[in-house]
């Protein structure tokens, strides 16, 4: 018999990397943004579903600013930081940082917020634990 995760054992950050091909990019030669929001949203996916241990879904994307491009040949790192925990949602920011390979430049190109929902098994809404003061990752 498995035992539930205490809370302030649940991950609370989750960071993916990925390269920018071609296939990628628009004819300028940068990330489409609905690209960088699928990675985003994936990031945000993992984070809550490590911390809920439950089926999440995302219920919004809030507020999410292109600052900079991100250009073909670019290392992508995105990383999802979960900051708030309601009954049963999730809410976390998600930094987009690009990292020039051949420099090493990194720059913070994307910002957003996404919020998620914790789900039983028949679809509705599910409670999940309190996020510990300090446990959001900074």
């Amino acid at each position: 018999m498995s035992e539930a995760v205490p809370a302030e054992a649940r991950p609370t950050e989750a960071r993916l990397m990925n390269m920018v091909f071609p296939d990628h990019t628009n004819h300028l030669g940068t990330l489409f943004g609905g690209q960088a929001l699928a990675w985003m949203d994936m990031a945000s996916f993992i984070v809550a579903s490590r911390y809920a241990r439950t089926t999440v879904v995302t219920a919004r994307s809030e507020q999410v600013d292109f600052n900079q491009p991100i250009h073909k040949g670019d290392l992508v790192e995105v990383i999802a930081r979960l900051v708030k925990v309601g009954r049963s949602s999730m809410n976390v920011e998600v930094e987009v940082i690009t990292e020039n390979l051949l420099s090493g430049e990194r720059k913070l190109c994307t910002r957003g917020q996404f919020v998620m929902i914790a789900l039983d098994p028949l679809g509705r809404p599910t409670p999940v634990p309190k996020l510990l003061a300090g446990a959001a990752a900074d």
